[in-house]
């Protein structure tokens, strides 16, 4: 462990959708170790697999050199059927984790009524070529949905520095739940800047005109400490009980018996 003297030098960088990947370790340590999902380790490839406590959700990290690096698959369920979300490998994991803190958490209602261009037109957002698309203020990221009133169609959303240059791109299933859309979509809006350690910091592009990249020496233990903090409030999100009360088990009074 690290002494409180140690210092790890971060980068600070925004518009998030251009930080780069990140950790993984963000995504797959709180699924985990926080909500009870359990992996599958092959020594031989270079993957993670995680599946839920149910076993109706998977999710596969797998280096796609010219694919989607991340895929989340929930099986059918009753009166839902089966869907998917994927997300190339520079997608920030700080987006992919809100996806993922939706989805496991108890509170959730995945029928509630949610629209995932809610939060992208609060922060801004502007409609762009296409009957159902969006494109952020500084032209770097876009969603485009390809629903109609009879199929409810695929999302996508890509991050760019320009025509025909992505840089990664998170596609949800036409059968997606939308309130996981839109968590993503709000995470994606947050104006706060995602950490970066300086020597991983490989981002898509280093133009100070694109993005603002602002590094400081933060104490290690801090920066070790934001991913213990986050599997803590998981666990702590999952072990909390249901506050409806509990009906009594106390059998009823008889009546006095008449003399």
């Amino acid at each position: 462990m690290p002494s409180g003297t140690d210092t790890v030098e971060v980068d600070f960088v925004a518009p998030r959708q251009l930080a780069g990947g990140g950790d993984p370790a963000w995504v797959t340590v709180p699924l985990h170790r926080g909500c009870g999902w359990s992996y599958a380790d092959d020594p031989l490839m270079p993957r993670v697999l995680l599946s839920s406590p149910d076993q109706k959700a998977l999710l596969r990290l797998e280096p796609e050199p010219d694919g989607q690096w991340w895929t989340l698959q929930h099986a059918a369920e009753p009166g839902r059927p089966a869907w998917y979300a994927s997300f190339g490998g520079r997608t920030p994991v700080e987006l992919i984790a809100a996806v993922t803190d939706a989805l496991t958490d108890p509170a959730a209602t995945a029928s509630a009524p949610s629209d995932p261009h809610e939060p992208l037109r609060q922060s801004g957002w502007m409609p762009a070529s296409g009957c159902n698309a969006l494109v952020s203020p500084d032209a770097t990221a876009n969603i485009e949905h390809t629903g109609t009133a009879q199929d409810p169609g695929a999302w996508f959303i890509t991050a760019t520095l320009g025509p025909n240059q992505p840089v990664w791109q998170a596609r949800f299933g036409s059968r997606t739940p939308a309130h996981l859309i839109s968590a993503f979509a709000a995470a994606l809006t947050d104006p706060k800047p995602v950490p970066r350690p300086s020597r991983w910091s490989s981002l898509p592009t280093h133009d100070p005109d694109v993005i603002t990249c602002q590094s400081a020496d933060v104490p290690a233990v801090h920066f070790a400490g934001a991913l213990e903090d986050r599997v803590r409030s998981l666990t702590a999100r999952r072990a909390t009980p249901a506050t409806s009360p509990v009906p009594s088990q106390q059998p009823p009074a008889k009546n006095n018996p008449r003399r």
